[in-house]
């Protein structure tokens, strides 16, 4: 051990000597206070200017525009400069001839090398205690672990860098070729990991050599063995060539001895990685204040409750737009997916099925007219490289499991160990993959059954299929929406009230019906009614007198009129209603809403009243017109060519008008949940698609809320998270310029003073 520090101390003073090592300390000083400062200074601005400013010690060290990025990003340029001479030199001045012939080991010496590596790699992330020790004085609660989880990423990636110069200055006396050696193994592994991914073997080592992307994990505040243990073994690997090489040459050994040196100890890192990246053998540790990188605990305990085997079959249609996204070569993107889930449930079997079947494709669409399915698959695989046999045919994956729903596209089929099926969806949006909240949803599913909606028709009611303007398809059965109800844990279909409703229906919606019930149907409602059953009822201006008789049955009634409130930018019966107080009792989340002053629209509302209260109910407000400009308009009826006035001989009344109630009553040992609401237009697909200037609306609120109100919380997971404390910039400008002149300023000048201060003692001596 003592040779090993003699070794190393002669290589920090000959290291130190260099103004090479002053440069890069000065430089990367500098870089990281210019980087610290302007990003504080951003989320000063942001607070300053009424922004949020959520997890400001992610936005300062993390992300994008955090300062751990941007130096994982340049740290390939200053690694190579001080490894370059590390034995390179020993090589071009003959002096590796007196390590070779003193009682020196290989070993020994590139430990002694390497150790010196380490000690100028804990110099540099000093450096970064410094944007560390103001942000603990500069933000509220500050998140330090999430901090030093990231300093300890930036350590490990520069020993791992230096581990692949020390090899490369080992190679060659030319330090030039040393400097580009180590950038060429850098550019490898940062690339390596898109290499070979079409096939299954090579696509493992390939991802598992890959070094991009590696401590970025930790600057997020995530630790993992996996990712850890990468950096161990790529040190060990290439300080274990470097010893080779120094034996090669000490003992002039064939080139065919030091290779297979080379490859028995590849073999052994290949495959301990491949060991460590098995998903039982994976251990994490989340550092972040708010635990940001884990499973929340509703989706832990959902996953606790699934026992035994977890298979997610995914169907990869060849021949539609989403392939790409399971295609073999995007394969370890997609797993990714799920890695938050297999560290809880590490025996999650994955499952990969590429089939052929009409879906959606440009390509493909215009040859279906003159093509069989085979030849159009035959025909593209022969510009794709991939075999036709590989892909099996529609009917034989429907023998596996019935996606003919899907209409071809990339979907996921979870089955537990009971044979319970759950399908899990891509959508047609930015993210496109499932979120937390999609993929629990999913899986609870397999623990409950899920809650059927029917959307009752007869009476050209607003259909939960129906796709059009006036239509509710968009959040009720649109499988490419990620917020539907058929992606949010509920089964959707339509009924009619001629029969009896089915036992296993939860919900009914009724909306916008347009002539009266029969006897027979009436009988159902209200058979329906007595039972138990949740109800969402939606009323729209001009259909009170064929659904008055409905909600009269639960003291209720449609006002005659619409509500107004006038304007100069919008038509008047456009009503911004006001989430009230009471809508807590209904969803916890329309507090957050009511005290952020969000609000409803509703395009032509009619008021609900409360005729008779003697029926049993709980009546809640939950949403209700303005006090103050709004009424009942009862005399104009065209909003687009005319204006309303208020006329209070004809009983119109300034008034804040009930748009939105909410009746509980216990039957049959549960508590009955219904919604009535006097605008049927509020959640069609027109108003969901609408930007509403000037308003701050959150009409997809009020389904969500209220599908998850009447199925009594269950669903969809909501998968929220508490708001990370450190929310607030505590510092001034001017207290930040001071900052900027430390970092930026004080810290290099000292790098400069040793810097100059030493060389002139050298040149002394």
């Amino acid at each position: 051990m003592r040779t090993i520090i003699r070794i190393t101390k002669s290589e920090l003073r000959v290291l130190f000597f260099s103004p090479i090592a002053w440069l890069i300390l000065i430089v990367f000083s500098f870089q990281v206070g210019m980087a610290y400062c302007d990003v504080l200074a951003q989320q000063l601005q942001s607070m300053e200017l009424g922004y949020r400013t959520p997890a400001v010690t992610s936005s300062l060290f993390a992300g994008y525009t955090g300062i751990f990025s941007g130096l994982l990003d340049n740290l390939y340029l200053y690694i190579p400069l001080f490894t370059m001479g590390l034995m390179s030199r020993e090589l071009s001045s003959g002096s590796i001839k007196l390590l070779y012939s003193s009682p020196v080991s290989n070993l020994q010496i590139i430990l002694g090398k390497y150790l010196a590596v380490v000690v100028y790699a804990l110099l540099l992330c000093a450096i970064l205690l410094g944007p560390v020790i103001s942000t603990c004085f500069s933000i509220k609660a500050p998140d330090v672990p999430m901090m030093f989880t990231g300093i300890l990423g930036v350590f490990l990636t520069i020993l791992a860098y230096g581990a692949i110069g020390l090899f490369m200055s080992t190679i060659t006396k030319y330090q030039v070729v040393a400097v580009v050696g180590t950038l060429a193994i850098l550019a490898i592994l940062n690339f390596i990991g898109g290499v070979g991914q079409e096939y299954d073997f090579v696509r493992d080592i390939t991802y598992w050599l890959s070094i991009s992307g590696r401590a970025k994990v930790f600057t997020n505040g995530m630790i993992s063995t996996k990712d850890s243990l990468y950096f161990v073994l790529v040190i060990f690997m290439f300080l274990g060539l470097s010893v080779i090489k120094l034996q090669g040459e000490r003992l002039r050994l064939s080139k065919w001895n030091t290779s297979l040196k080379y490859g028995i100890v590849l073999l052994i890192v290949l495959s301990l990685g491949y060991i460590s990246s098995l998903p039982g053998f994976i251990a994490y540790y989340d550092s972040t204040a708010t635990k940001a990188n884990t499973l929340t605990e509703e989706s832990q305990e959902i996953l606790k409750k699934l026992k035994g085997d977890l298979k997610i079959t995914t169907y990869v249609n060849y021949l539609d737009e989403t392939y790409d996204r399971g295609a073999p070569r995007n394969r370890i993107y997609d797993l990714a997916e799920f890695e938050q889930y297999l560290r809880f449930k590490p025996e999650i079997e994955l499952e990969y099925v590429y089939y052929y079947g009409k879906g959606y494709l440009p390509y493909a669409k215009a040859a279906y007219d003159t093509m069989t399915l085979e030849q159009v698959v035959e025909d593209k695989c022969k510009y794709s490289g991939r075999d036709p046999k590989s892909f099996l045919s529609l009917d034989e994956v429907l023998k596996m499991d019935d996606i003919s729903g899907e209409n071809g596209r990339f979907v996921r089929v979870i089955t537990a160990a009971n044979g319970k099926k759950a399908f899990l969806r891509i959508y047609k949006d930015n993210h496109v993959y499932p979120y937390e909240s999609q993929i629990s949803t999913a899986l609870k599913t397999l623990l409950q059954e899920a809650p059927m909606v029917g959307f009752v028709t007869g009476h050209k009611e607003r259909s939960g299929m129906d796709m059009g303007e006036k239509g509710y398809g968009t959040f009720a059965s649109n499988k490419t929406f990620r917020y539907s109800l058929e992606n949010s844990g509920y089964g959707v279909r339509e009924i009619s009230l001629e029969h009896p409703v089915a036992e296993d229906i939860n919900i009914i919606v009724l909306a916008d019906m347009r002539s009266d019930f029969t006897e027979e149907e009436f009988r159902n409602f209200d058979a329906y009614l007595e039972r138990g059953g949740n109800l969402f009822i939606l009323g729209e201006p001009k259909r009170q007198q064929f659904m008055n008789p409905v909600i009269e049955r639960l003291g209720l009634r449609f006002a005659d009129g619409i509500i107004v409130s006038p304007s100069e930018v919008n038509l008047d019966d456009l009503v911004a209603a006001n989430i009230k107080e009471g809508a807590a009792k209904v969803s916890e989340n329309y507090i957050r809403y009511f005290r952020s002053g969000y609000s409803i629209m509703t395009p032509s509302a009619c008021a609900v009243e409360v005729i008779d209260s003697a029926k049993g109910f709980e009546i809640t407000e939950v949403l209700a017109s303005a006090g103050k400009g709004s009424w009942v308009e009862k005399e104009t009826t065209d909003f687009i060519n005319e204006k309303s006035v208020l006329n209070p001989a004809v009983g119109e009344v300034e008034k804040s008008n009930s748009i939105m109630l909410y009746l509980t009553r216990p039957v049959n040992n549960k508590e009955q949940r219904i919604f009535v609401i006097g605008d049927a237009d509020c959640i069609s697909t027109l108003e969901l698609s609408q930007n509403r200037p000037g308003f701050r609306s959150s009409n997809f609120t009020l389904i969500t809320e209220t599908f998850r109100n009447l199925s009594y919380g269950e669903f969809p997971v909501e998968a929220s998270r508490v708001n990370p404390p450190d929310d607030r910039v505590l510092v001034t400008r001017n207290v930040i310029f001071g900052i900027r002149v430390v970092l930026m300023w004080i810290i290099p000048l000292l790098f400069v003073t040793g810097c100059i201060t030493l060389l002139i003692r050298r040149k002394r001596r």
